[in-house]
């Protein structure tokens, strides 16, 4: 018998300095302790569906006022969702459930059109508006956001009853936290409010705040036990598998390991990991399908060709039944046929999922990982927020995280998030944690994390102008410091800092300007300019105002127009621009004109402190190739950008233009205009026709 081939593994100190070799071989098996654990993997036997306590407490405080649930991912947080509105819709009611995606709010009117038939559920996402008037509608927060305004201004009320808001710890999230709270703020308290949640750690202060916001009880549902136990493991760069901690902490040997030799490069070069031979020993223990979650976009598509020669053998009949799933999707979404990680699907039964990717791509890997038609997967975060993607066993390979900005350390929040995908309710008898050392990886941190509570949920309201010209629709500005008075972040700084220690005065700060640039009176009350603004809900709504006024945009020239408004919508400032040599010559005038014409208001937002980024060339290039008839290689060769994000410059630059649309009584022309610039735009393979 040939011995095993040695693999060599660098230890190094923590300046990089090579200290000491050690030949090891790689031989997948797993420490004795985890006997008892492993012979527990398995399909639990199908019970019939009894819900469970916390499920039927929550119907029976729905009916005594709004109620909070706090439950782990998979433990059935939807079949209350389901139940309310059956038993609302029976009596006549109207329900609207939001939701922070369009892929999760598409998802959600699927399920809710199989169980409530096609003609009673609605859906609006800015993409899609469709059954709007029926008696449950699915959409973003935005949209109903949006709504709340147009009542407002309008006096009317909203025609719901009832509001699920899903995924409600987005209230703490930097960037969209804002509309959560503005929902919750401008909701009639008539309505009726159900919050659903994984990751609510503070679920009383929430629920108090929204009895101090909306003047009635708000009850609390807090279930704590997963659905499917979770068990956290280790793998040693040797393939020993041991538990990751006991009773008194850290795993001896995994302590041992993490204290003698910090940090460790596992095996193979540079930042490479053997993931074909991680698979190997997954599959050899049964702890397959996996998620792996990964730093970077280019970690998680690396990682597919380090898949190869594929390990383990798939039976001919469920390699047939891949093959025929993976053709019945290709031919709904044609474009993907020659995608090039089609190869790692179909040989090695693996996929990668991240931003970077076109969202159709997206939907067909979780397609498949639903179905139990993959073994692995390698995201970033994004499959720890929000998509319904469950494996028997997630892989952690690092402890910190890109935040945009900087790379930071995991929180206990993320951990939780990350692994609520494992184990698979009704597909396993129990799920695993795996942690995989690495150079990045801080094993005590992720050791404690995995027994900690999630943070608690922060408020992240701020002011921007288009909250502000919205309230002055329908509000003088004494009624708007008093609808600030209900914000979350006053409610949580009670007793540490004056009410409104930065709402008001950026309130105040923001009216100023306004009145400045004759979008408000005096008085508060907004000018005729100001009105048709306040119809502009964007990140950017002064600059393309502005750009209105000024008569810059064009009326007879769609690509062009939604050339001219691209440049709002990115996200991704680049040090260098697109080369203009090439450019149309009527694109690079028109722009040219544009930014000259907003370069006052610009600089006065600047003067006055106001974040203000620059208006760049390459998205209105980018964008005008693609309305102009481009196609979508050419458009990705021309700006650079990764599939996805290419999307998403194209989706975002169709919902400013919606906006646009939206101001047919007063600017007809234009409106018209943007209205066939988003036919231009939605296209494959951004959109694929229903």
């Amino acid at each position: 018998m040939k011995r095993p081939k040695r693999k060599i593994l660098f230890v190094r100190t923590r300046r990089g300095a090579k200290v000491t070799k050690e030949k090891l071989s790689f031989r997948p098996r797993a420490c004795p302790r985890l006997g008892r654990v492993l012979k527990r993997i398995g399909i639990p036997e199908p019970i019939p569906f009894r819900p469970d306590p916390f499920q039927l407490e929550a119907l029976d405080k729905l009916e005594k006022g709004d109620v909070l649930v706090s439950a782990p991912t998979g433990s059935g947080k939807t079949w209350i969702a389901l139940k309310a509105m059956e038993n609302l819709m029976q009596n006549g009611g109207r329900t609207w459930y939001a939701s922070p995606l369009k892929a999760l709010s598409n998802s959600k009117y699927e399920e809710f059109g199989l169980a409530f038939g096609r003609e009673n559920v609605g859906i609006l996402t800015g993409d899609r508006k469709e059954n709007s008037t029926a008696p449950i509608i699915v959409g973003t927060t935005e949209i109903l956001r949006n709504q709340l305004y147009d009542a407002m201004y309008q006096g009317e009320d909203l025609s719901t009853d009832l509001v699920i808001i899903d995924e409600a710890h987005y209230l703490g999230d930097p960037e969209r936290g804002v509309v959560w709270e503005e929902v919750i703020f401008y909701l009639p308290s008539r309505v009726k409010l159900l919050l659903l949640s994984a990751t609510v750690e503070n679920a009383q202060e929430i629920a108090s705040w929204l009895e101090f916001v909306r003047g009635k009880p708000c009850l609390t549902v807090i279930a704590e036990e997963r659905p499917v136990p979770l068990y956290p493991i280790f793998l040693f760069p040797d393939g020993e598998i041991t538990p990751l901690s006991d009773s008194k902490g850290l795993w001896p040997k995994v302590r041992h390991f993490a204290e003698k030799t910090p940090p460790r490069i596992f095996m193979g070069r540079g930042s490479s990991q053997p993931f074909r031979k991680i698979l190997g020993a997954m599959g050899h223990l049964n702890l397959l399908p996996g998620i792996f979650f990964l730093t970077s976009r280019a970690d998680c598509d690396k990682a597919l060709s380090q898949c190869f020669p594929p390990v383990g053998q798939w039976s001919p009949e469920k390699t047939d039944l891949l093959k025929a799933r993976v053709a019945g999707l290709l031919d709904r979404y044609r474009f993907l046929k020659g995608h090039s990680h089609l190869k790692y699907i179909m040989e090695a039964k693996v996929a990668s999922h991240h931003a970077g990717h076109l969202p159709h791509w997206k939907l067909l890997v979780e397609r498949l990982m639903q179905e139990g038609m993959l073994d692995a997967i390698f995201s970033t975060s994004t499959v720890a927020a929000g998509v319904n993607f469950p494996a028997r066993t997630v892989v952690t390979m690092q402890s910190d995280r890109f935040n945009g900005h900087k790379f930071v350390d995991l929180t206990a929040t993320n951990i939780l998030q990350m692994t609520g995908r494992a184990g698979r309710r009704g597909m396993d008898r129990i799920g695993f944690a795996m942690v995989v050392p690495g150079r990045h990886q801080d094993v005590r941190l992720i050791h404690g994390l995995l027994s900690s509570p999630p943070e608690p949920v922060m408020s992240q309201i701020y002011i921007n102008f288009s909250m502000v010209l919205n309230l002055l629709l329908s509000h003088n500005p004494e009624e708007v410091r008093e609808i600030l008075e209900l914000s979350l972040a006053t409610f949580q700084k009670l007793g540490r800092a004056k009410k409104n220690s930065h709402l008001w005065p950026s309130f105040l700060r923001h009216l100023n300007f306004l009145e400045a640039e004759e979008f408000v009176l005096p008085d508060g009350s907004l000018t005729p300019d100001g009105i048709w603004a306040s119809k502009l809900r964007l990140d950017q709504p002064l600059m393309i105002a502005e750009g209105i006024r000024k008569d810059a945009l064009p009326k007879s020239n769609p690509a062009l127009l939604a050339a001219l408004i691209a440049p709002f919508v990115a996200e991704k400032e680049r040090e260098a621009d697109l080369e203009m040599t090439s450019t149309d010559p009527l694109l690079w005038k028109e722009f040219l004109d544009l930014r000259r014409l907003l370069s006052p208001l610009r600089e006065h937002k600047i003067r006055w402190g106001f974040a203000t980024p620059p208006i760049q060339f390459w998205p209105a290039a980018t964008i005008y190739a693609w309305a102009s008839g481009s196609n979508w290689q050419e458009v990705m060769h021309l700006c650079g950008l990764d599939e996805g994000d290419l999307a998403m410059l194209i989706y975002r630059t169709a919902d400013n233009l919606r906006q646009l649309v939206s101001l047919k009584e007063t600017y007809p022309e234009l409106a018209q205009a943007a209205k066939e610039a988003i036919e231009l735009l939605l296209r494959e393979p951004v959109v694929v026709p229903v």
